[in-house]
């Protein structure tokens, strides 16, 4: 049996913050076990996460860093947009993906080179090529994309209902083949159902296409989460690909405002956010609300927010990280969906795990349409749901009962003998077993 000093995990995520995040936490816990970790990253994205990554290293684990030069230029990007969350529009979000695909040349040369040898790759799903390279040096291929169970379930069986025709243009619709009713519209699903004016569907097929080739799938979850399948203070935050516009920035500033209660709001620094920032100063509303709320610009130490006892409740945009953080945090969650499959997490939070209250989003924000109407949520109904969560009412008091039992269980699923821990050791151990078969 190869030992697990023997093996390499090869780890390549897309470059996205949101996509790095659980790489990262992924190459701990594999490190954790005594097997060497190799993440494969551009420069831009390694110096975002070198205080991380040295700590892990400090404290013993076999983690390693290649870097890859990312080739904005030949793509056509601005320089400096090494990173999805960086690109100042969508329209060069189909250059960006060029640039991924230019990577593969350098990144079969570090493989080519590597000691110990390759025993597997982890990959985002996004990064197509990695198919091609597993097969070169006959290794497996375990693809990650960051979506839950539910999510992923939902997808497969839209994929079926969209081969047959079967999804209606407009009106809601059930998903089938569920354990729970899930209700959802056209509108409301990723772009591959629902693609919006820059379409990549070209993109999307052969990213679809490489996923069918896959060994196997990494999902960030815990089994007893999907088995079937404080009251002081409000948290809101967008995520870091989502991009909000003026308009509904004002609508979530006053209902925040309106609500009552105190609040934390992470606004999104970088181009195309001076619209927010001068009408933050031109109606002093960081002035009005000083009592009772913190405006931070930029990054924010989000689980560590969520962690704090006076947090009562937390507004997302419904992307998988936030989402798995506020249930471990246990923490009431307000959903706003964006884009992507974001409905489809909040269809979860509200109608499956029954802790989550919905701002009644009606649609994907497709970047560069922003202004739709049908993607508009307006004060009121921010406020409305804010106090659904934070007043003391029946409903509130069962949603919080619901939310620490579901924290409950994702604390003991980390625990030693936790059903993440046995998924772990399961990977390994399929890995030791091929590179057995395989000598």
């Amino acid at each position: 049996m190869v030992t697990e000093q023997e093996l390499n995990f090869v780890l390549i995520p897309l470059l996205a913050a949101s996509h790095i995040i659980p790489m990262v936490d992924m190459a701990k816990l594999l490190a954790r076990r005594g097997v060497t970790v190799t993440l494969v990253m551009t420069p831009l994205n390694a110096i975002r996460f070198t205080r991380v990554i040295d700590r892990a290293i400090g404290s013993g684990l076999l983690i390693r860093v290649l870097e890859l030069q990312f080739p904005a230029k030949e793509a056509g990007l601005p320089e400096g947009c090494g990173s999805a969350d960086l690109l100042p529009a969508l329209a060069f979000r189909r250059n960006f993906f060029a640039a991924i695909d230019m990577l593969q040349d350098q990144a079969e040369k570090l493989l080519e080179e590597m000691k110990p040898k390759p025993s597997c790759i982890i990959c985002d799903t996004h990064i197509a090529w990695t198919a091609e390279t597993a097969d070169k040096f006959q290794i497996p291929r375990i693809i990650f994309d960051g979506m839950s169970c539910f999510t992923q379930l939902c997808m497969h069986n839209l994929y079926i209902m969209k081969d047959q025709s079967e999804i209606p243009e407009s009106g809601p619709f059930v998903i089938p083949d569920l354990p729970d009713r899930i209700e959802v519209t056209k509108c409301q699903l990723p772009g591959a159902f629902n693609p919006g004016t820059h379409c990549i569907q070209d993109i999307r097929d052969k990213i679809r296409a490489a996923e069918i080739r896959a060994y196997g799938v990494v999902i960030n979850t815990f089994e007893d989460l999907e088995q079937s399948l404080s009251l002081l203070c409000m948290h809101a935050c967008l995520g870091s690909l989502g991009r909000i516009t003026i308009v509904q920035f004002v609508e979530l500033a006053l209902g925040l405002e309106e609500s009552g209660c105190p609040f934390i709001l992470v606004i999104k620094a970088g181009e195309g956010q001076a619209p927010i920032e001068d009408w933050i100063s031109k109606n002093r509303f960081e002035t009005r609300t000083k009592e009772r709320g913190l405006l931070i610009c930029g990054w924010a130490p989000q689980v560590l927010i969520l962690s704090h006892p006076a947090i009562g409740g937390f507004l997302t945009h419904c992307g998988w990280n936030s989402t798995l953080e506020g249930i471990a945090a246990s923490v009431p969650m307000i959903t706003w969906p964006l884009f992507s499959e974001q409905f489809l997490n909040e269809r979860f939070l509200v109608h499956v795990l029954k802790t989550g209250v919905s701002v009644g989003s009606q649609g994907v924000m497709h970047l560069g349409e922003e202004e739709k109407p049908e993607v508009q949520v307006n004060k009121e109904e921010v406020t409305k749901a804010i106090k659904k969560v934070m007043d003391k009412e029946k409903e509130r008091n069962d949603r919080r009962k619901r939310v620490k039992e579901v924290g409950q269980i994702a604390k003991n699923a980390i625990e030693n003998d936790g059903s993440s821990h046995l998924s772990l050791t399961l990977l390994i151990k399929e890995i030791q077993e091929f590179q057995l078969n395989k000598s």
